[in-house]
């Protein structure tokens, strides 16, 4: 005590120096650490310019005409759209003509119907029957089949469903499915709140910049080979066929049950009298009765017979601007 009386200025001299240099030292620290944020802060611009100056366009890049790469990449977008378009080629409606006056429509949609009976017959796939009508199954146009005059404005989307109904019929049928249920389509008329609710699906067709997306749903029955040969149908076909879903589940109980000789359950048979069948051991395959294989075929597995309903979306290009 003595001494700090004796040397009190020193001692108060002191102690401001040592507060002056504390506050000195956080007003250090908070500059070091704004500026280590603001550095933090450049580093991203500076990587954000760098990402955008390679790009292309790039912005502010005078080596690089900007304009002229946006046209250049719309021209490549444009020919890659002409060039797609080769691949959705539209199906012909039925009647095809600009104006389709009722009197051609109903014909026409006799004839068509008539058609696709007929080719169901050679191909061997069953149709479903009409319970309660003398007419035949009418591929989801039994409410126009029964007038001669139709709603307003309603004959041109008729038309175009009808070629594109014929053109998804014919794709089943030549995957020679064992039996077509149903082809549905969307409601494009007055007309068809007349018609089976099993006719139609609740979806509608969409339009956008490029298109028209017309759905369908087709119901058939068959065997996994002609499954595959169906949707092998829809996309080799240039019609623009887009197959979106697919369900498939056991057709029935009775879908196992063994078929006459030359019937479309498929088969896959050994014969005893045949090279290789049995093995060189004299061992029948498994399943195979002892003794069976000798003299006829011997069935050893069977495929069961399938449900298979598909959602088909037809993809119509808009006409050229």
């Amino acid at each position: 005590m003595p001494w700090i009386k004796q040397n009190l200025f020193f001692v108060i001299g002191g102690t401001l120096a040592l507060l002056l240099l504390g506050g000195a030292s956080f007003y250090n620290y908070q500059g070091w650490n704004h500026n280590n944020s603001a550095f933090t802060q450049l580093n991203e611009i500076y990587g954000n310019l760098q990402q955008l100056n390679s790009q292309k366009p790039s912005p502010g890049d005078a080596r690089i005409n900007n304009t002229q790469t946006a046209k250049d990449q719309e021209a490549a977008v444009v020919a890659w759209v002409q060039k797609a378009r080769g691949y959705f080629k539209p199906i012909e409606a039925i009647p095809n003509s600009p104006e389709v006056t009722s009197e051609a429509y109903a014909a026409a949609l006799r004839r068509t119907v008539d058609q696709l009976q007929r080719e169901a017959e050679a191909a061997s796939v069953q149709l479903p029957p009409q319970s309660g009508s003398a007419l035949k199954y009418g591929f989801g146009f039994d409410a126009q089949r029964s007038i001669v005059r139709f709603a307003p404005g309603s004959l041109a989307p008729l038309a175009v469903q009808l070629g594109e109904v014929k053109a998804i019929a014919e794709i089943i049928y030549a995957a020679r499915v064992n039996a077509l249920e149903a082809i549905q389509r969307v409601r494009v008329s007055e007309d068809d709140a007349a018609g089976s609710a099993a006719d139609y699906i609740a979806d509608i067709a969409v339009t956008n910049e490029l298109a028209i997306l017309t759905p369908y749903r087709v119901t058939f029955r068959s065997f996994t080979p002609e499954l595959a040969a169906v949707l092998a149908g829809f996309a080799a076909s240039p019609d623009g066929f887009i197959v979106k879903g697919i369900n498939v589940s056991p057709a029935g109980a009775t879908a196992g049950a063994m078929v006459p000789a030359g019937g479309p359950e498929a088969m896959f048979m050994a014969r005893g009298d045949v090279p290789g069948f049995p093995s060189a051991s004299g061992s029948l395959p498994p399943g195979a009765a002892p003794g069976a294989g000798r003299g006829g075929p011997t069935t050893f597995l069977k495929e069961q017979l399938l449900r298979v309903t598909l959602e088909v979306v037809i993809v119509k290009p808009l006409a050229k601007k």
